[in-house]
């Protein structure tokens, strides 16, 4: 399209919504085609900039439209029709809503002589989306457009929000006098911040004589200043999920995840520190937390700033930024050795017994062992997209990242999260070796998608843990002495499904088949699913 910002067009609604959605960057929409959003189709069937992906179900292309944002920081776009299409997108749109993905979804809405009605699939598309979206509206008129889809794009890129439009059926092919209008270009400045504004912070670091660094995936850019930081003020770093992979295992401070599937003997050292120092970090897994502690965070937005965390003191600013002005005023710190030499006890702990679990042989195999092999086969810089479940607490617990970029359904913890993030994750990132590593409960969700990687051509890998169960459900029924109720799976023959759906399929029952098998289907140009027959081992740090 030849697209000139103010032109006047007397354009259709829907011809200028996808304009306004090329200027400001958009290069697809996830969704599923239906009756009120014809109008829309025929255009995007007129175009060849922006693709429309077609998935199975509606909740798929949410996801994928939060997937596709956590990965480029970029705007996710999801389309749908009126009624149980807006109702199938919502637990997508509860993962992009939890984990701060600018997502906006675009659903059809009836005709608008039919607005209040008893029409068929008519109900208040505002008032049901409300507590995820930050903006939602109904299109009243085509002159207001532009308006309002801008209004949403900037609103979801700005605060990392759900913004949403429900239009009329009808409105698609009205003619509109609205002019697109291109994307402001924001020059970021950097907010210089002086010593002196952080003196209070700096003394309560000082008085720290078991300090622990606590860092998210807003720590990502200054990973090498933590460190330094660490070294000097002498304390343990632990991460957060979205954080694995980020710092290396050779960092002497470094100690790994914290919570359940983290490092086991890191709970009680954090429980005994005085004062921890947040990084772009949200999570605060209560059982693992100190009590007394002095908290202090740092984050970009100020609205997250002792949010579900008993902060005492905060600053806004990035990580890249405030952390080195932390350790140039820290420089004359003394260190307490006896703290660090406890620090170094347990890292050398963990790093044996993590080797060691890595290397249990069973038959089933121990998923641990399932962990290693994928640790042992994936590409440095690979993408890995977890489901929400047992396989994410093992996952977190064995896998020794390098340098891959692991994405999850974090706040929201959906299951069903893995697939359609791979599917997200090669469009965006097609020069990616990318992997999804899934349950058997998880994948269930959303195995007819797999047709999608087929359609678009998408060469993904999918690791299924096949136990048989809802296996983390399961553990807590076991922990809190429940009955186990309907945790057992019926599970179909997942390699038959996946070569029916045209893909690659491998089955690995024995621990001699693991590499080996991963590598050739790491190596499979084309789509590849393995199933691995997977031990119900009840996870070690279950609670009830």
């Amino acid at each position: 399209m030849n697209i000139q910002s103010g032109q006047s067009t007397k354009e259709t609604v829907a011809t200028l919504m996808l304009k306004q959605l090329e200027m400001w960057g958009v290069k697809r929409i996830y969704g599923v085609v239906g009756d009120a959003i014809i109008g829309l189709m025929d255009e995007l069937a007129k175009q060849n900039t922006i693709q429309f992906i077609a998935v199975k179900h509606e909740s798929v292309a949410a996801m994928m439209a939060s997937a596709e944002a956590k990965l480029t920081g970029r705007l996710g776009v999801c389309l749908a029709t009126m009624g149980p299409g807006l109702g199938n997108l919502l637990n997508g749109l509860g993962d992009a809503y939890m984990d701060k993905a600018p997502v906006l979804a675009i659903t059809g809405q009836a005709p608008t002589q039919k607005i209040g009605t008893d029409y068929k699939q008519y109900l208040d598309q505002q008032e049901l989306i409300k507590p995820l979206a930050e903006y939602t509206t109904l299109l009243a008129h085509p002159d207001a457009i532009i308006d309002v889809l801008t209004k949403a794009m900037k609103t979801s890129l700005d605060k990392g929000a759900v913004t949403h439009l429900s239009i009329p059926k009808d409105l698609f092919e009205m003619n509109s006098t609205a002019k697109v209008q291109r994307e402001p270009k924001m020059i970021q400045t950097t907010t210089s911040i002086e010593e002196k504004e952080i003196t209070e912070v700096v003394e309560v670091m000082k008085t720290a004589k078991k300090p622990m660094i606590l860092a998210g995936l807003g720590a990502i850019q200054a990973v090498n200043e933590i460190e330094k930081l660490a070294e000097l003020w002498g304390a343990g770093i632990l991460v957060s999920l979205g954080a694995k992979g980020v710092f290396h295992q050779s960092c002497t401070n470094f100690l790994g995840g914290i919570g359940q599937g983290g490092n086991p003997h890191a709970k009680e050292l954090f429980q005994e520190s005085d004062v921890v120092l947040l990084v772009g970090n949200l999570w605060w897994p209560e059982g693992y937390v100190p009590k007394q502690a002095k908290l202090i965070q740092i984050d970009v937005e100020n609205e997250n700033i002792g949010k579900g965390i008993p902060v005492k003191l905060g600053i806004v600013g990035s990580a890249e930024m405030l952390v080195p002005l932390l350790t140039k005023s820290l420089h004359s710190v003394s260190q307490n050795q006896t703290w660090v030499t406890n620090i170094q006890k347990i890292k050398e702990t963990w790093d044996t017994q993590n080797e060691q679990e890595g290397l249990q042989s069973s038959q089933p195999l121990h998923p641990s062992r399932i962990v290693r092999a994928i640790e042992n086969t994936v590409q440095d810089d690979a993408i890995i997209t977890l489901d929400t479940g047992d396989v994410t607490v093992w996952f977190n617990r064995n896998f020794r990242s390098t340098n891959q970029q692991i994405i999850f359904s974090g706040e929201w913890r959906t299951m069903g999260f893995g697939l359609p993030a791979a599917l997200a994750a090669k469009l965006c990132f097609p020069e990616k070796q990318v992997v999804a590593v899934v349950g058997d409960g998880g994948i269930e969700m959303t195995l007819a998608d797999l047709l999608t990687a087929i359609r678009y051509n998408l060469n993904i890998t999918v690791i299924i843990f096949n136990n048989h169960a809802l296996q983390m459900e399961r553990d807590k029924m076991i922990a809190s002495g429940s009955i186990q109720k309907d945790v057992d799976l019926t599970n179909p023959d997942f390699v038959k499904i996946a070569e029916a759906c045209s893909w690659k399929g491998y089955l690995i029952t024995d621990e001699s088949e693991l590499e080996d098998t991963l590598e050739k289907a790491l190596l499979h140009n084309g789509p590849a699913l393995i199933e691995v027959d997977t031990a119900p081992i009840f996870h070690p740090e279950t609670k009830g």
